[in-house]
């Protein structure tokens, strides 16, 4: 089987186009699992203050009333995770 130069073009042709739009498909997914983890990012920032909010309103003196409520408002082990690295930073700042 004899191939001219025009069928060769042609392949080419086919082949170019198919990764253009390959590439162009896999652009709008990333766009749209990026604009996901943005929103879940934002949504995990907003929590994480409100944690850090409520973990300076404790101390000594409120922690067992506080601690009876951290079931209601927050998970209670990012609350002891987030509590313990604060004391840590504290003792380190001291």
């Amino acid at each position: 089987m004899k191939t001219s130069s025009k069928f060769w073009v042609i392949v080419l042709a086919v082949v170019v186009m198919g990764f253009s739009i390959g590439i162009y498909l896999q652009d709008l997914k990333h766009q749209e699992s990026t604009e996901a983890a943005w929103r879940a990012n934002r949504f995990n920032l907003v929590r994480f203050n409100a944690i850090r909010d409520y973990n300076l309103k404790m101390n000594a003196s409120n922690w067992r009333i506080m601690r009876d409520s951290i079931e209601k408002q927050f998970d209670s082990l990012m609350i002891l995770r987030f509590r313990k690295e604060m004391d840590s930073l504290h003792a380190n700042n001291k």
